[in-house]
């Protein structure tokens, strides 16, 4: 499969651009910085971009690489972990649901809790600094954080809509809902189209993204890489 749009290899469009700051590697490969998150892209599947892309894992370093199309592994890394997932886009217009509880700006004093809620719930990797990425919006319930959804990949045109997660004690509340809608329109509100990622057996939450009009643009193949013990 030909890459035919900036969507198909978001990582790389993305740590080639906005997100160009928070990348480590050169013009054929490049990763995020461990302290942002583990994700990883190449130009293309090439010899040299992908012997490129071996080269930024280290022992016992993981990079994850997620691409429409098939992955193929450098030299000298082997497949940790091999999941599916899809893609969806977001549609032009798109209606915050109202709810009594305020979207709160999360900031850098409240990265240790929303560290804490992505490792409870398991949105998807979450480093560190990851809440550094893009701006994150939060709902908290006698003081504590319930829930949180954010903007992680940032690419000419497009961001990503990220680590949307609600506490066990706080489900069922519509939050995940609220703060997806609201973090997709400020997206938009600034001209850009907002997309997101997703596990493919993760059916509630498609469902939800669908309901606000969502749609599948791509499945997308994600593969944990990390060196293989040989080398």
């Amino acid at each position: 499969m030909t890459c035919t749009h900036p969507l198909d290899r978001p990582v790389w469009a993305s740590l080639t651009t906005h997100h160009e700051p928070f990348a480590a590697g050169g013009p054929l490969a490049r990763r995020y910085r461990a302290e942002y998150n583990v994700f990883a892209g190449q130009a293309d599947e090439s010899p040299e971009a992908l012997a490129a892309l071996g080269a930024l894992v280290g022992p016992g370093e993981q990079v994850c690489i997620a691409q429409a199309m098939p992955v193929t592994v450098p030299a000298g890394l082997r497949v940790h972990k091999s999941l599916q997932g899809v893609q969806l886009t977001a549609p032009a217009a798109l209606e915050v649901p109202e709810g009594a509880e305020p979207l709160l700006v999360l900031t850098e004093r409240d990265a240790p809790e929303m560290f804490a809620l992505a490792h409870l719930t398991e949105p998807g990797p979450f480093a560190p600094r990851t809440h550094a990425l893009g701006r994150f919006l939060g709902i908290r319930i006698d003081g504590r954080l319930a829930a949180m959804a954010g903007e992680r990949f940032r690419l000419p045109g497009y961001t990503e809509v990220s680590a949307v997660c609600t506490h066990p004690d706080f489900r069922g509340r519509g939050f995940a809902r609220r703060l997806t809608a609201a973090v997709t329109a400020a997206i938009h509100q600034r001209g850009e189209r907002a997309f997101l990622q997703a596990w493919k057996t993760n059916t509630p939450a498609i469902t939800l993204y669908q309901s606000l009009g969502f749609k599948i643009r791509a499945e997308m193949n994600v593969r944990v890489l990390v060196r293989a013990t040989s080398d």
